[in-house]
């Protein structure tokens, strides 16, 4: 469906839970208080939210977290989800510590891509950004996706002074591997408040002064905002998720669902719409299914025409990224 503004919305990020398995400092540290489980979504409430807006036009959904494979029955949310008229595609967000153990679930459930959490290269450094000794995990799962149909992409996000140095070593990972490493600005959202990240725009002037051959890679990737570029002889390219330096409001087409059921048009805005007392109203499933279309449609249409992450002032977000969804 068409929001206020004329842009299509078509793409929703789905968290299934705000738990994980890492404590990376920017979005979970140790000491984050966790969602009551009464209070997260069932797997059957998902899917009713789903298959009301897929009748709206949702098209293309993206499992979050948390970490989602830190929640039982992952895989068979995604084989129902496959199955709801309207979802064309479902992919995930991991940081990739499980990701090998249910790789065999997430294919036969029909899942079509995997975005790969990879912050540094360096299992020390890897132990200090996310609390946890799991490098070794996450590159035997890489290399594992690899070995399958999935499209497989890299999200990263540089710190200053702390994995900035790496923005080569990383970027290489689509030398020779058939990957997109996307690099993603760091937004002031929770922790991420209190860090300082990387323009995309002096990273990609870097890139290009190591390779003066670089050139604008317009395929399509996905269905996120970010903007590519090819160096020859790669087998993958890479990517800019520029939020902060090259806002891409005017062709976003995306909403979040969090864990607790709440529709939130805007990552910089608190403003959301509750989805929970609809489906915990007692009412039968013809009359949810009209108050959740209702609901979403009105929730979607009143998208806010830009973000505001250039004014700290502005932003009205004060939840951390495990209760949003990554």
């Amino acid at each position: 469906m068409l929001d206020q503004f004329g842009r299509t919305i078509n793409y929703m990020r789905v968290s299934v839970t705000d738990r994980c398995n890492l404590r990376c400092r920017y979005c979970m540290p140790d000491g984050v208080k966790l969602v009551a489980m009464k209070d997260i979504l069932t797997y059957e409430e998902i899917l009713e939210i789903c298959g009301a807006a897929a009748g709206l036009g949702i098209s293309r959904i993206k499992i979050t977290g948390g970490e989602p494979l830190a929640r039982l029955g992952c895989a068979d949310l995604i084989a129902s989800l496959k199955q709801v008229p309207g979802i064309e595609q479902v992919t995930m967000t991991t940081n990739g510590v499980l990701l090998g153990k249910y790789l065999p679930e997430l294919l036969a459930a029909g899942l079509d891509a995997v975005n790969i959490s990879l912050d540094t290269l360096d299992s020390d450094r890897f132990l200090e950004i996310t609390g946890r000794d799991e490098l070794e995990n996450v590159l035997e799962s890489l290399d594992a996706a690899l070995s399958t149909r999935l499209r497989v992409k890299i999200n990263t996000v540089l710190q200053q002074g702390m994995n900035d140095d790496e923005w080569l070593p990383l970027a290489e990972l689509a030398q020779d591997k058939p990957l997109d490493v996307r690099f993603i600005e760091m937004m002031p959202i929770g922790y991420g408040k209190g860090i300082t990240g990387i323009s995309n725009g002096m990273l990609k002037i870097k890139l290009e002064e190591k390779f003066p051959e670089l050139s604008e890679d317009p395929s399509v990737h996905g269905n996120g905002p970010a903007v590519y570029v090819r160096i020859p002889g790669w087998r993958g390219s890479i990517g800019f998720i520029s939020a902060i330096h090259g806002k891409f409001c005017d062709h976003c087409n995306r909403v979040r669902l969090t864990s607790q059921g709440r529709l939130k048009p805007c990552l910089c805005f608190g403003e959301t719409t509750d989805l929970l007392p609809i489906l915990r109203s007692g009412a039968d499933k013809a009359a949810r299914k009209e108050a959740l279309t209702a609901a979403l449609r009105e929730g979607i249409f009143h998208k806010p025409r830009q973000h505001s992450f250039e004014d700290p002032a502005s932003i009205t977000e004060q939840a951390v990224m495990a209760s949003i969804g990554g």
